[in-house]
């Protein structure tokens, strides 16, 4: 019986699954963004975010640790230089799961799995907003608005000369 095991095995044996999400962790981490199929992407995102978790504290061990399942050191420095620095203050969820539909060959359903910090498109700091008008009748209750109030101004500095000028009499 299967009781507690939810392991995805992915049709594989546990040698040919252990090389090719090993295999993709490394792609992943080497182009911040992979195309795969939906379970390959679910499976990989629970192998990947504890090594992205592990390589905050950048130490010989974790690197030991980290290069114990990846076997590359190229995706380790880029692992524990680049990434780290950017997840540093993230407490978890590096990845991100997006769905494009099915293969038409198979009707597999297909995903893109990115690092979350590394996507541009979808960056939560806020492009500089220019006002632009919506239609020309917002355009004279502007106008009509900014007139009186520099009238308001203008006439300010009279209306402070003006009472003065009365108790002199």
């Amino acid at each position: 019986m299967r009781h507690n095991k939810k392991f995805n095995h992915l049709g594989r044996k546990h040698s040919h699954r252990k090389a090719m999400l090993a295999n993709m962790a490394i792609s992943l981490i080497m182009h911040k963004r992979i195309t795969t199929t939906l379970p390959k992407a679910k499976a990989l995102r629970v192998y990947v975010e504890p090594l992205i978790t592990k390589s905050k504290d950048d130490t010989t061990a974790s690197r030991r640790v980290v290069f114990s399942y990846l076997q590359n050191k190229y995706a380790i420095t880029e692992l524990f230089s680049v990434i780290a620095t950017k997840v540093a203050d993230r407490p978890g969820g590096y990845t991100r799961i997006i769905k494009l539909g099915r293969r038409p060959s198979d009707d597999a359903e297909m995903a893109f799995i990115e690092l979350v910090d590394f996507d541009e498109n979808m960056a939560k700091t806020e492009a500089k907003k220019t006002r632009t008008r919506r239609s020309r009748k917002s355009a004279p209750k502007a106008e009509a608005a900014e007139a009186p109030a520099e009238a308001a101004v203008a006439e300010a500095p009279a209306a402070e000369e003006a009472p003065a000028e009365t108790p002199a009499e």
